[in-house]
């Protein structure tokens, strides 16, 4: 009830404002670095799924010893109802998006928590050591359903006024005409018909790891951009300031530091939006900003090095679009940001709404408080994609693909080796720019039994991917990748 309170209250004055919400959001900020990394590895898109299922169990099990506790009496009861009330106030209080009418949403919950718990309690003792018949048990059971209705009527219309934003309508309404197209994807840039990705994410495949407990929705209409800090022009931008500027189209690959070795968190797609480093330019940067402080419209922060940014070639921009498309809500509608060659949580702000020119030592962004490296290049690095891990595959000559990439630099060669044995160099597939993925293949010759495949990419500059092994804190992962399969008689 009291979740249910909250969270129909938070819909009134503003979603960010539930408690359920920014005790889920606090958990994630709180969350030991291991224990984030088994999360997004084991659970992927649905880790916060699982956070938010598991708050509820919690949650219901202190109901359970709540119960227990006042069995003779109400206040054990009512002073964990009224505690986890204070625990909610204070999460969204501690939130960066709370406003003053915010704070009203965990107030109602504490209150609904700790009234219904009351009269519970109450309805609960007025029953006798009669059989489950008796008027004072019925009663018990009516007055619990009608707590329960009245929570489940209240959580869905909650969840109904968070959504009532048709943000959908918004980016159905919007067209994106790029007046310079990325040029069209060669038929030989990707190798998937035999075990590479296409070259290009759809975008409902496209990787998402962010900590937005819920997607943030913003129309386009409403969408509004700062630019200031250490700037000679301070800007406050709108989403028909962009459309009006030159809309450029570029295909880019971008990597998520949370990647393991051979894990998924990389895609590819076409890219529209502005050039960041002309709009950087046009705002007058003054000497010694050596970081650009973004901030999501959910108020994560994030830094990105302005040497990256407006370096010739960066590629950088403010994306609108997607494959041809509007940007998806879960990938940021209505803007984000692109960076190539750096990971994503120092380059690619979804939901953007501020940006800040400002310096390293001035300002420490989110995944910088919890002690992740301030500038994060991507690492050369390649993954095998077929065979999968324990595939049964026949013996003989057989074809193993998988991708490298190497941003701003680019691929120069692939090797692949069996058992130890020695590197042999893949063939690679065409390549679309140095900011994007490539794609390999090589033919094996293989005798029965289990075998061991492992990859390794060097770029242009000579540069070999290291075998040293390193997690993906605090600047992303490193090592080869290694499949272990099985070759059978045919």
């Amino acid at each position: 009830m009291a979740l249910a309170v909250g969270h129909l209250v938070a819909g009134l004055v503003s979603p960010l404002a539930s408690p359920f919400l920014a005790v889920g959001n606090t958990a994630i900020d709180l969350t030991p670095h291991p224990v984030k990394d088994f999360a997004i590895r084991t659970f992927g898109e649905n880790d916060k799924l699982v956070l938010l299922g598991g708050m509820a169990v919690v949650l219901a099990g202190l109901g359970v010893v709540a119960g227990l506790l006042s069995r003779r009496s109400p206040w054990p009861g009512t002073a964990l109802a009224a505690v986890l009330g204070l625990v909610g106030i204070v999460a969204v209080l501690a939130r960066p998006t709370t406003t003053t009418w915010g704070v009203i949403a965990p107030l109602a919950s504490l209150v609904a928590g700790v009234a219904a718990f009351r009269w519970l309690w109450s309805r609960g003792q007025a029953q006798t050591p009669a059989p489950a018949e008796a008027p004072g048990r019925r009663k018990f059971l009516l007055s619990t359903a009608a707590i329960a209705a009245v929570a489940g009527v209240a959580a869905a219309g909650g969840q109904w006024l968070a959504g009532r934003v048709d943000v959908e309508a918004s980016r159905r309404g919007i067209t994106l005409r790029p007046g310079k197209k990325a040029p069209e994807i060669p038929f030989d840039a990707d190798f998937a018909r035999e075990g590479t990705p296409s070259f290009l994410t759809p975008n409902e495949k496209f990787y998402r790891v962010d900590t937005a407990l819920t997607v943030p929705r913003l129309r386009a209409e409403d969408w509004r951009l700062r630019v200031h800090g250490m700037v000679d022009n301070e800007m406050l931008l709108t989403y028909d300031d962009l459309l009006r500027r030159p809309l450029v189209e570029k295909t880019i690959t971008l990597v998520c530091v949370s990647n393991e070795v051979g894990g998924p968190y990389i895609s590819t797609s076409n890219f529209i939006g502005v050039d960041l480093a002309d709009l950087l330019r046009e705002a007058g940067v003054r000497s010694g900003s050596d970081q650009l402080a973004t901030r999501s419209v959910d108020g994560w922060t994030c830094g990105t090095p302005v040497d990256s940014i407006m370096a010739p070639g960066s590629n950088a921009m403010l994306a609108l679009g997607m494959n041809g498309e509007p940007l998806p809500l879960e990938r940021g509608f209505p803007v984000r940001m692109v960076v190539p060659g750096l990971y994503g949580y120092v380059s690619a702000t979804k939901w953007l709404v501020d940006m800040e020119l400002t310096t390293f030592d001035a300002f420490d962004p989110y995944w910088a408080q919890r002690k992740w490296a301030k500038k994060a290049p991507v690492k050369t690095m390649s993954r095998i994609d077929r065979p999968k891990s324990f595939e049964r595959v026949p013996a003989g000559r057989f074809v193993a693909a998988g991708i490298a990439w190497a941003q701003h630099t680019g691929v120069d060669r692939v090797e692949v080796r069996v058992d130890g044995g020695p590197w042999q160099e893949a063939t690679l597939s065409r390549e679309v720019n140095v900011d994007t993925w490539r794609m390999w293949r090589i033919e094996l010759d293989l005798k029965e039994g289990n075998h061991t495949v492992e990859c390794r990419a060097t770029d242009r500059k000579g540069y070999t991917q290291t075998n040293e092994r390193a997690a993906p804190i605090p600047d992303g992962a490193s090592g080869w990748h290694s499949m272990v399969f099985t070759s059978v008689a045919g």
